[in-house]
Parts: C-alpha cells; sequence; structure tokens
C-alpha cells in the first residue's frame, strides 16, 4: 500500500462528495417542495462531513485534496437544470435525476470498498463504509419517494 494510491482512492470519494454538495445545492434551488428542501440541505451537511474526514486523511498521508467535481457531477446539475426548466419543477423529475446521482456515488463508493481495500487501512475502510452506508441510505430515500409517486 502506498500514500499515493491511498490518496487516488481517497480523493475519488472526496470528488464525488463534491457532485453531491453541488448536485442537492442545484436540487434545492430548483425544487418548490419544503420537504426535499430538507432532505437536500441534509444531503448536502452529510457530504460536507464526508468531505472534511476524507481531506483529513488525505492531508495526514501528506497528499492534496482534489477541488472540484467529475465531469459526470457536472452533467448531472446541467441536466437537472435543463430538466427542472421544461418541468416547472417538477418533483418526479427532480427525484429522477437526484436518484441518477446517487448511484453514480454508489458506484463509486462500492468500487473503493471492492477493488480498493488493499490501498486503505482498516480505519480509512471503517471510515468509508460508514460514508458508504449513510450514502446507500439517501439513495433508497429518494428510490422510495419516487416509488410513492409512482403508485399513486
Amino acid at each position: 500500500m502506498t500514500n499515493e494510491k491511498t490518496v487516488e482512492v481517497l480523493n475519488s470519494l472526496i470528488e464525488i462528495n463534491n457532485d453531491r454538495i453541488e448536485g442537492y445545492e442545484t436540487a434545492q434551488s430548483e425544487t418548490e417542495h419544503n420537504d426535499l428542501k430538507t432532505m437536500f440541505a441534509q444531503f448536502v451537511l452529510n457530504s460536507k462531513k464526508f468531505k472534511e474526514s476524507l481531506e483529513a486523511e488525505v492531508h495526514s498521508l501528506g497528499g492534496k485534496p482534489i477541488e472540484g467535481t467529475k465531469v459526470s457531477g457536472k452533467f448531472f446539475r446541467v441536466w437537472m437544470e435543463f430538466k427542472a426548466a421544461l418541468s416547472g419543477n417538477d418533483r418526479k423529475v427532480i427525484l429522477e435525476s437526484c436518484e441518477y446521482g446517487e448511484e453514480v456515488a454508489v458506484e463509486i463508493y462500492e468500487k473503493a470498498l471492492r477493488d480498493e481495500s488493499e490501498n486503505t487501512t482498516p480505519e480509512q475502510k471503517n471510515m468509508i463504509e460508514t460514508q458508504y452506508k449513510h450514502i446507500k441510505s439517501d439513495h433508497h430515500q429518494i428510490k422510495s419517494l419516487l416509488e410513492m409517486l409512482e403508485t399513486n
């Protein structure tokens, strides 16, 4: 295990949390539904906490935390803005866009846990697993809201 590879793994998680922060800040501004605004605000807070923990770990390894977002995150935000403009802040459209973003986040965390475990310490792996559980829960919350809309 090299610090360089560990920093790379942690930076991929920082980057997806940057995407989540910007994506949910956009979602918050695009919806008029107070319950969604509250939920998105909580997701932003969670991702900021996750990001801070990951950045602290990168610093402790002598690395530089990544700044900015993934290309997919930029696409996600632009698509959400476009769809919201066309749909008049439609609840289902915003949730569908958020679900896409959450699927990407879940995949990146799963990849870090599955493919990169040899590049992380047990403490780092525990931190990643804890964050992953929260992100999976957020994803499930969005999916549940979408399923309720589809059954009504």
